[in-house]
């Protein structure tokens, strides 16, 4: 008990022991600092209690209207076992709610705090993750008309060895999803993972990725365009690289990566790569059409994908892409954290900053039309972004000019208006 608890104690005893004693309520308020009503309120709780009346009760309503009955925390407890059976799906509190309204299981729905709560009562919740690092990252800003992807794969092994690579592409606006599954993530699986995307879910005005070699055509080889650069830049894509060895920066796609990790790959027994195949449309299905993703409030991917207009790649562009690609005018960013030494590396090269920007992070772009290398710096969200370098970047063949059918009708913006 504090100091405070036990003067507050001390002042009731006292005023109980004046009043035995026979004092005015006048005479017991000048020894003790109360109100006449206070006094009043422990002279009436001594009587049926005594000195026990006198310590401190519970604030806590004895009846909540807003309270729920003991039946919703039941019908809360058996969704969430029921959907951990699922071969399919999350078990956490917004997915709990979700399957509540969608088969009006309980009128009113609990809040999404208190179902979390009903769950860790339970011993039925998961460790939180730890917060994440509060740095300053310049990450992409993309504007309201602006189509963005992201894309990543990861690699699981089955019983036997069978390794099965699975590539994940997402829209970043509706979470629309495309998935390919393959037993390899050679040059050509990746070729034909984008480009079912860019049938399906439209082409985009930027791809966000990291530096895999499948993604960037390797990193030996100063200024090598890989394939995946060559068909972005062919088809008016602008690529946006994140740091090496910083997955954490591309969240969206390592989220939906765990997701479908969480969901789907470790609540499942295969038996071969062709089963993964087969069971994977489950989740794809599930993923499209029942998940709802928080940040788009309630709609399905699906839902969300219904509603924008996207441009799509047709089969003919798809046919007419040529095997071996050119380069064509474009533009490609590297977001890089400055070395100790003030450089930064882009596609095997290294290059000269500043000592003064060692380990904060700065755009590089490679400008194809202009041959040409600019680094941005922008110390702070509310900065503005600036030119700090620039030199000429020489590309040993022909760059050819973007196709008509392939640019964009809204005018693309300067660097210093998108960072």
């Amino acid at each position: 008990m504090d100091k405070e608890n036990r003067d507050e104690i001390a002042y009731r005893r006292l005023a109980v022991r004046l009043t035995i004693k026979g004092k005015r309520p006048c005479a017991i308020l000048k020894q003790i600092p109360r109100s006449r009503q206070w006094l009043h309120k422990w002279q009436r709780r001594f009587e049926p209690e005594g000195w026990g009346g006198l310590a401190s009760q519970s604030r806590q309503p004895h009846h909540s209207p807003q309270a729920y009955a003991s039946s919703a925390r039941t019908v809360v407890l058996r969704v969430r076992r029921r959907l951990e059976r699922h071969c399919v799906g999350l078990v956490g509190a917004r997915s709990v709610r979700q399957e509540i309204l969608r088969a009006r299981l309980l009128r009113p729905v609990p809040a999404v705090a208190t179902i979390k709560r009903w769950l860790k009562d339970a011993g039925l919740s998961r460790k939180a993750l730890p917060a994440p690092e509060k740095v300053y990252y310049p990450a992409p800003c993309l504007a309201q008309t602006e189509v963005g992807h992201a894309m990543d794969w990861i690699a699981r092994y089955l019983e036997g060895g069978e390794k099965v690579f699975v590539f994940h592409t997402v829209d970043t606006q509706t979470r629309a999803l495309w998935q390919t599954l393959g037993p390899d993530k050679t040059v050509a699986s990746v070729r034909a993972h984008i480009v079912a995307v860019w049938q399906r879910l439209g082409l985009p005005d930027f791809l966000q990725l990291d530096n895999d070699a499948a993604f960037t055509g390797g990193g030996k080889t100063p200024r090598r365009f890989g394939v995946v650069v060559r068909l972005a830049l062919y088809l008016g894509i602008e690529l946006i690289f994140t740091p090496p060895a910083e997955p954490k920066r591309n969240g969206m796609i390592e989220g939906l990566n765990g997701l479908w990790a969480g969901s789907f790959w470790e609540r499942n027994h295969f038996g071969s790569g062709a089963e993964v195949r087969r069971k994977s449309r489950q989740f794809t299905e599930w993923y499209a059409h029942t998940y709802c993703p928080p940040a788009l409030e309630g709609l399905t991917p699906a839902q969300a994908q219904r509603r924008v207009k996207r441009q799509r790649l047709t089969r003919t562009q798809a046919r007419g892409v040529p095997q071996q690609l050119p380069i064509t005018a474009g533009r490609l960013h590297f977001i890089r954290r400055v070395a100790a030494e003030g450089e930064l590396k882009v596609l095997g090269e290294r290059w000269k900053v500043s000592k003064r920007l060692a380990h904060e992070y700065v755009w590089a772009t490679v400008l194809t039309h202009a041959r040409r290398l600019e680094i941005y710096h922008r110390r702070s969200e509310r900065g503005a972004a600036r030119l700090i370098k620039a030199y000429e970047y020489a590309i040993p063949e022909k760059v050819q000019r973007l196709r008509s059918e392939f640019r964009r009708r809204r005018v693309r913006r300067t660097m210093l208006k998108m960072l």
